[in-house]
């Protein structure tokens, strides 16, 4: 005789087990969260990507002591912060480092001699003197003597960076680094989430941004390069970009400039002639793996010259960039190697 068995398991049964089985299979639901303020006299905002659910107000409140951190390191506008404190420190006496200082002295050491001095961080007398620093600015412009003199209280190479400890080997030396402040909060906000287990994020501080992994689609981040118009009239974008694991950063002299006896002079200076940048090029934009070296860079490609900006760019691993000369009503791009990639078709 042959036995015939029938199955006892129920409906609501076999759905369990299906939701059990693939429990581990089915992706959790991704979600974007974000948030903005505002740093380092800009904005800032940060979209993440969580499949866990995340606290908007504790993640702000984390952004911004971080934020508060950087400033009291890097910040010319106050007076108690380390940059400010070590510009009234004296000659060939050690000042001891803090981690951000040092760090940031690390990358502006490593961009001063790749650039051959045209990102020096010292040109804070020069800056002044322009009318583009933390002094009052002035109705008329400088005349030689006054930039000589500034020139003789600049040069990266006077001050000895040693572990994390720096030494200025002349009193009058002082240091600005604000073209690569917003780029290292940048840096600094993408470390604070990745140390948290978020790995999708996009993180900007005026124009500045880090892309680490994608969207809530699962697509990198697309952002954008402003056509480099005076006064910010024009809110088109020259050009859009996809970044994944990549920083950028943007220097133009089309935000930043006074007019006088109808010659422009941008907040660019070059630290060689102690004068504003008078080239064609209105715009330069970096991407590298991290933010610090896409701001400085960006800013040292705004002096140098085009073919010897390229070249140098050129050589460096993991590092593109996009020049924009204006002649006459025209834009001319000059790209190195491989920022083509990066552009979104």
């Amino acid at each position: 005789m042959q036995m015939t068995f029938r199955s006892h398991i129920t409906p609501m049964i076999l759905i369990v087990l299906f939701c059990l089985l693939t429990m581990d299979i089915l992706p959790a639901i991704a979600r974007q969260y974000a948030i903005t303020g505002r740093t380092m006299g800009t904005f800032y905002s940060v979209k993440f990507i969580s499949t866990t659910e995340q606290s908007p107000s504790l993640w702000q409140e984390k952004v911004n002591t971080r934020l508060k951190e950087v400033n009291a390191k890097l910040s010319m506008y106050d007076p108690t912060s380390e940059i400010s404190r070590f510009n009234q420190y004296p000659a060939n006496r050690p000042f001891k480092l803090s981690t951000d200082f040092y760090q940031v002295l690390l990358e502006s050491s490593h961009l001063y001699t790749i650039t051959h001095g045209a990102w020096d961080g010292t040109v804070k007398p020069l800056v002044d003197l322009w009318g583009f620093g933390t002094k009052q600015k002035t109705d008329t412009l400088p005349e030689t003597g006054q930039i000589q003199e500034a020139l003789a209280r600049t040069g990266f190479h006077k001050l000895a960076l040693t572990d994390h400890q720096l030494i200025k080997n002349e009193a009058t030396i002082t240091l600005d680094l604000g073209s690569i402040a917003k780029g290292y909060g940048v840096d600094a906000i993408a470390r604070l989430f990745s140390a948290f287990g978020i790995k999708n994020f996009l993180v900007e501080i005026g124009g500045e941004l880090v892309g680490s992994g994608t969207n809530k689609h699962g697509d990198p981040w697309v952002v954008g390069i402003s056509k480099p118009e005076k006064n910010g009239l024009s809110q088109e974008l020259y050009k859009t970009i996809v970044l994944k694991d990549m920083a950028i950063a943007t220097s133009g002299n089309y935000r930043n400039f006074f007019e006088q006896n109808g010659r422009v002079f941008s907040h660019i200076i070059d630290p060689k002639t102690g004068v504003p940048v008078g080239n064609q090029v209105v715009s330069t934009s970096v991407i590298a793996k991290n933010c610090t070296l896409a701001d400085g860079l960006a800013t040292a490609l705004m002096v140098m010259d085009i073919q010897k900006g390229i070249a140098l760019v050129n050589s460096l691993v993991n590092t593109e960039c996009l020049i924009i000369q204006k002649q006459g009503n025209e834009f001319i791009s000059t790209r190195s190697d491989g920022f083509e990639v990066f552009e979104k078709k």
